[in-house]
């Protein structure tokens, strides 16, 4: 047993006499490469709300404050991480696994679009393909050292969300919503499936929440007044942050640069990790 042992054996590729499997636990094993510390799942019951930008600003300011990161890109029909942080090379495959790609401020970074030979090439699988690559991200790739290990999950509550809840550890999720009348359902549906799984909830973050008038600063509510704080408040959960439509954001994004994005948004969100 590892002097750094946790005891929680899904996290951990070592193979001690004092490991243990739940006959009930269908989680898959690590790599033996792997020390994964924390798995936060980046979840909404819809898609295009933000969850890659909320996935990879959580995992910047996390290798700010000192923590080594990672992200899985488990939307394997629409990768988007290695865009955002402009990355072009592609994951090598060694002995024992494969190596993720590292950002240029160390976010070790798994997706399918950085074993494509082209970015643009449609994903045509069936689930059961596609789970299947989630849980190869994390079994067979060396993430190495890892403090907080964010996951990017795909749209919805239907089967690779389920095999992500199923496969790996996952100790918490937040969930991603935008101000519409649609955020209750939304919210609701994510918050459903993650009591089916008996994963908490760490709270609530609102995408295009606002927009600020550049010359006069006035804050205006494109989508009108916000659903959150009742939906909030009917689940229990906390509000982790509210991100405007920001252009600078925006261009971040599109330039592969968004480790180098300025704006304290998340920074509740942050703590609560």
């Amino acid at each position: 047993m590892s002097e750094n042992c946790n005891h929680d054996c899904s996290s951990c590729g070592e193979n001690c006499s004092s490991r243990k499997q739940d006959p009930n636990d269908f989680r898959a094993p690590a790599n033996p490469g792997s020390n994964v510390k924390k798995v936060i799942a980046i979840m909404s019951g819809k898609g295009g709300v933000g969850k890659s930008l909320v996935t990879s600003m959580l995992a910047v300011l996390a290798q700010r404050r000192g923590d080594k990161t990672a992200i899985l890109d488990a939307d394997i029909t629409g990768p988007s991480i290695p865009k955002m942080f402009g990355l072009k090379e592609k994951a090598e495959a060694i002995e024992g696994g494969m190596l993720p790609v590292a950002s240029k401020l160390g976010t070790q970074i798994m997706s399918l679009n950085l074993l494509m030979e082209k970015e643009e090439d449609p994903v045509v699988w069936r689930g059961p393909v596609v789970a299947g690559v989630v849980k190869q991200f994390w079994s067979d790739v060396i993430w190495g050292d890892i403090d907080y290990m964010f996951v990017d999950m795909p749209p919805g509550t239907g089967d690779v969300p389920l095999t992500v809840f199923q496969s790996l550890p996952i100790d918490g999720i937040i969930i991603v919503t935008s101000p519409q009348e649609l955020v209750s359902m939304i919210v609701s549906k994510a918050v459903n499936m993650a009591k089916l799984m008996k994963i908490p909830v760490l709270g609530i973050v609102e995408n295009m929440s606002y927009a600020v008038c550049p010359d006069c600063g006035k804050i205006i509510t494109i989508f009108g007044k916000s659903q959150l704080p009742e939906v909030a408040k009917h689940w229990e959960l906390p509000i982790l942050g509210k991100i405007p439509m920001n252009i600078k954001l925006a261009a971040a994004c599109d330039k592969g640069t968004i480790e180098l994005f300025d704006g304290d948004w998340l920074d509740q969100a942050l703590e609560r990790l």
